[in-house]
């Protein structure tokens, strides 16, 4: 393979994709030569266009529906009817049709309660339609934007370029590798995996051309906020002073909140329908799904554009008694600030907690959105449980009051389309400032000059560039403490399980490339017959180091992973030996974390994987 010519980023998003691109050979140090890749996609059907964005919707025609060789594409002319479509069409098109529509795949990508490589989605679509996991979906939209580069740049080929592909900050160890498994999939030959927090800072560095270090100081603790469609992902990232240089810590990031703009979308779907309730029409759930996505289409421009005050809505007919065969009504610019900010982005205090309430026995099959959708509550916590955070950092010590709450943040960059209303930007900036006013802290300031549709593309293309020896790094390693569960050896006593200790596989901050042997523990491994291994992982025991156990621990400190079921090769032992092996835990360069375990007698290694299919895994 030759040195590769450009680092591409790319932003696989929930409800946009996006592809951006550095120039190695022309970028000197922090000064890059940088683009964003216009990806040619159907708007219509026969008609391609070439759009900054790819959306992230995928829709399945009916077999009939489309005429022969209008879902061909410049590097694809001829498709069979059968097929699918990706991008604008595939989101327009499934505004009025939306049992067809594959939406929000990258939550479904990481949603414990599934089987993530089953054909799933559309979750709610009738028998009829033909489904698709939603890895396979996240591989369609990562394959559309490979064939977009090669069919663009086929001088130098996608599958010789450093490429980088973001995931949410708080994915769990099993949806980084469902993402690396798609990429792979689609053809991603040189993988790295990147948070979107990171991301976006690494682009307000791109864009500073080398100015971000008069806009920061050795002290500061950014606090990234990113509300996208289906996420909303908080970190925190210390600017320390090492020999004379700034240098980004990331120190924090929080749990993974599905919230975001697809809550934001149903809710004023809800609020619509209420309008046509009162005059007199109910909507069934098929036209609430197509009003879901009218609605996004004017939240998006009401926010967006002060100028505008009102936007119609058209509901489409189930049938021939509708006057026009539509409903229409209207959303104001009033209504959508109003019900959007009080909603979600309520005036709260520093210690509002998010509510939790009791879940019914039975639930449709669905996304585990957040159960509170103010997410200024969830702010609150994220602040509150990091207070430690940069307790034993260079530079740090004793810069935050004793009887401070929360960890106070000197700065705020934000990111996501959500942001592209000032008022919400403004109501997170004032509430976060309302608190560090009332426990005597200096207020903090914005970081502006963000792009909030590509910054997340622009900052991981930057970040392939930093990769190979330019520019400046952001500092962090894993976002989390890992623990595998350890049962205890005792006797059956009728009523209890046998507790168990939590073992620390894998410390907070453990870098990209490294492998760790667990010191002296050896532990007995089932192998040739089904067993199942339970996980952890902690934002804030930042302290536990490769090989600690823990006894007890607060129910706030350790939260559950997926449960891996596998059934490890026996390689010519008797199914059901037990061999004594030692655990190495290793974070590959793609940024993925991997479980060995080693035999004693003879080095044999076994993967203990992140299984999502919760049926069989392990080799």
């Amino acid at each position: 393979m030759s040195e590769p010519r450009f680092a591409i980023g790319i932003d696989l998003g929930t409800t946009h994709s996006a592809l951006s691109y550095v120039d190695l050979g022309a970028s000197d140090g922090e000064k890059s030569v940088h683009g964003v890749l216009a990806v040619p996609q159907l708007t219509a059907p026969g008609t391609v266009e070439e759009l900054p964005l790819l959306p992230s919707f995928l829709y399945l025609p009916h077999a009939e529906e489309m005429a022969p060789g209008e879902l061909g594409l410049p590097w694809r002319e001829q498709q069979s009817n059968t097929d699918y479509v990706v991008g604008e069409m595939a989101r327009s098109r499934g505004a009025t049709t939306p049992i067809r529509l594959v939406s929000s795949a990258k939550s479904w990508l990481c949603h414990p309660g599934v089987d993530r490589r089953a054909a799933i989605l559309p979750n709610d679509a009738p028998a009829e339609v033909e489904r698709v996991s939603p890895i396979t979906a996240s591989t369609r939209y990562l394959e559309h934007l490979r064939q977009a580069w090669d069919a663009a740049h086929p001088e130098a080929p996608f599958a010789e370029q450093e490429i980088t592909v973001t995931i949410p900050a708080s994915f769990d160890p099993a949806a980084r590798e469902l993402t690396a498994e798609a990429a792979t999939t689609a053809g991603y030959a040189s993988l790295t995996l990147l948070e979107e927090p990171q991301a976006a800072l690494y682009s307000w560095i791109q864009s500073s051309a080398g100015n971000w270090r008069k806009e920061v100081k050795p002290g500061d603790i950014i606090l990234v906020v990113d509300v996208g469609g289906g996420t909303s992902d908080f970190s925190l990232i210390a600017i320390l002073e090492r020999d004379g240089n700034l240098e980004p810590h990331r120190v924090a990031v929080g749990e993974h909140i599905l919230l975001g703009g697809d809550n934001m979308d149903l809710a004023l779907a809800h609020l619509v329908a209420r309008k046509v309730a009162a005059a007199g029409t109910q909507l069934d759930p098929w036209q609430m799904r197509a009003l879901t996505y009218g609605c996004r289409s004017a939240k998006e421009t009401l926010l967006a554009d002060a100028s505008i005050e009102s936007l119609p809505i058209v509901v489409p007919s189930r049938g021939s008694k509708l006057i026009g065969g539509s409903i229409r009504t209207e959303l104001t610019r009033a209504e959508v600030t109003n019900f959007i900010l009080e909603g979600f982005f309520p005036k709260v205090e520093a210690s509002a907690r998010p509510a939790v309430r009791a879940r019914s026995g039975l639930t449709q099959l669905g996304l585990p959105y957040a159960q509170d959708a103010a997410i200024t509550r969830h702010l609150a916590a994220f602040l509150g449980r990091q207070v430690e955070a940069t307790s034993e950092l260079q530079g740090f010590n004793g810069a935050l009051k004793a009887d401070a709450s929360f960890l106070h943040p000197t700065a705020v960059l934000f990111n996501g389309g959500v942001f592209k209303s000032d008022i919400l930007v403004e109501r997170i900036l004032s509430t976060v400032n309302d608190w560090l006013y009332l426990e005597g802290a200096e207020p903090a300031r914005m970081l502006s000059g963000a792009d909030l549709d590509l910054a997340v593309a622009r900052g991981a293309a930057y970040y392939s560039y930093v990769r190979r020896g330019h520019g400046v790094r952001i500092r962090g390693g894993t976002a989390r403490s890992y623990y595998v569960a350890v049962e205890s050896a005792m006797p059956a006593i009728p009523g209890m399980e046998p507790p168990i200790q939590a073992l620390c596989v894998a410390p907070f901050g453990m870098e990209e490339g490294t492998e760790a042997e667990l010191p002296t523990q050896q532990f007995g491994l089932v192998v040739g017959a089904p067993v199942h291994f339970r996980f952890f992982g902690s934002s804030v025991r930042r302290h536990d180091q490769i090989g600690t156990m823990l006894d007890f621990w607060q129910a706030d400190e350790l939260q559950e992973l997926n449960e891996i079921h596998a059934t490890l090769s026996a390689d010519g032992r008797q199914a059901g030996d037990v061999v004594q092996v030692k655990l190495h835990a290793k974070v590959t360069d793609s940024g993925t974390l991997e479980l060995m375990a080693v035999s004693d007698a003879d080095g044999q290694r076994w993967k203990v994987e992140f299984d999502v299919r919760g049926q069989s895994g392990g080799q």
